[in-house]
């Protein structure tokens, strides 16, 4: 069997496991570990303190520093409500790609990994290569987070990563951070009728909105001359706000989930500043004038670090001369890689599959792309021997 072929029957396998984010990815976990101890690694197993999740480090060659990590999550989002035209879970193949929730985002990686794990294992004599399997980056890169503190506990320090995210086989040395919030808000029911009576909680839920919208326009004006990003600024979006029973009933609970990825960290302490003296001079006072016992809370879901453009960089020099490729880019999406980059890996992001593709209703990636990375992760190979 071809390494394609093998890595597109690896592939199934991997989609097989439904590894949605609010779920187990414990039987993944051990299929992978199995793949990798029977070409010869050396595998850990990290479970979460739930116990249903796990991350897994396994380790091809010497126990020396300075090795290369190949890093991907193993999580994907939902499919609930999105118009699929198959199972999601059952990979299927057509006009020269594969189907299926996780094929590009970022399963396909994993399997190419797995399929060119036995010849990596042959060439590892000098340079150690790593295997970095992770569980809920899709929410908050809680995983890679516990990872990196599991390492340095065990004194493990690889000099290089390359995470496998979908870029089309772009060599990506930079990317905004991510930020994840969701705002609470505890207001005073009552009937409709008498508005002056109550704390609508959605009211001053879009108060809340309307703010962080405004300062949109701030960030703008702060965009840094060396910014490459595109757009170059900080962004902010509002993703999901929750609130109220009935119309004619007020509001005493609301739910805001929005976002934040910044250029830089400057941006972020901004809006955080800002929006803690909205909320402490402004909507409090003017809610607990009412009800002394309304509330505004913030709870983190995830605060990431970008990943920083270096001048030195191992990582981009290898995948530059693995891929051939000409020139990096810069992505405003976030990956783990900033995570990896600050225990003071080199780091670059690089993977099969389109961004464009990933979390929506009948995601794919192409076989090309699936063989481009066939080809520089069969070039790595000698860049382990020495």
């Amino acid at each position: 069997m071809d390494r394609l072929a093998k890595t597109v029957d690896i592939l199934r396998e991997l989609i097989a496991f439904p590894t949605i984010s609010a779920d187990s990815n414990l039987a993944l976990i051990d299929s992978i570990a199995d793949r990798l101890e029977n070409a010869g690694a050396r595998v850990d197993i990290f479970r979460d303190a739930t116990g249903r999740k796990a991350n897994l480090f396994a380790t091809l060659g010497p126990d020396t520093d300075g090795g290369i990590v190949l890093s991907g999550h193993t999580d994907v989002v939902p499919v609930a409500d999105q118009d699929w035209s198959h199972d999601p879970f059952d990979m299927v193949e057509r006009d020269g790609a594969l189907f299926g929730r996780g094929t590009c985002d970022m399963k396909g990686f994993i399997a190419a990994v797995l399929a060119l794990a036995p010849d990596l294992a042959r060439h590892a004599t000098h340079r150690p290569v790593h295997f970095a399997f992770t569980y809920d980056e899709e929410v908050g890169c809680l995983g890679a987070q516990a990872l990196v503190d599991s390492l340095s506990d065990a004194a493990i320090r690889p000099g290089v990563a390359i995470i496998g995210e979908p870029t089309s086989m772009r060599i990506i040395e930079g990317h905004k951070g991510c930020c994840e919030y969701t705002t609470r808000f505890e207001g005073l029911a009552g009937h409709g009728s008498a508005p002056d009576k109550g704390v609508n909680a959605v009211e001053y839920a879009v108060r809340y909105v309307s703010r962080l919208l405004a300062l949109r326009d701030d960030l703008k004006a702060r965009t840094p001359a060396w910014s490459r990003f595109e757009p170059p600024w900080t962004t902010i979006n509002t993703g999901v706000v929750h609130g109220g029973i009935a119309h004619n009933v007020i509001a005493d609970h609301a739910t805001v989930e929005w976002d934040m990825r910044p250029v830089q960290t400057s941006d972020a302490d901004f809006v955080r500043s800002e929006m803690n003296r909205y909320v402490e001079a402004t909507l409090l006072p003017a809610m607990r004038s009412v009800w002394p016992s309304a509330a505004i809370t913030t709870e983190v879901i995830g605060e990431i670090d970008g990943l920083v453009p270096a001048d030195h960089n191992e990582a981009r020099d290898i995948v530059t001369e693995l891929t051939g490729a000409n020139g990096t880019d810069l992505v405003a999406f976030g990956t783990e890689a900033g995570i990896f980059q600050a225990m003071g890996m080199d780091v670059v992001v690089c993977g099969p599959g389109s961004i464009e593709q990933a979390h929506k209703a009948d995601e794919f990636v192409a076989l090309d792309q699936l063989a481009q990375c066939l080809s520089m992760l069969e070039r790595l190979g000698p860049k382990l021997a020495g």
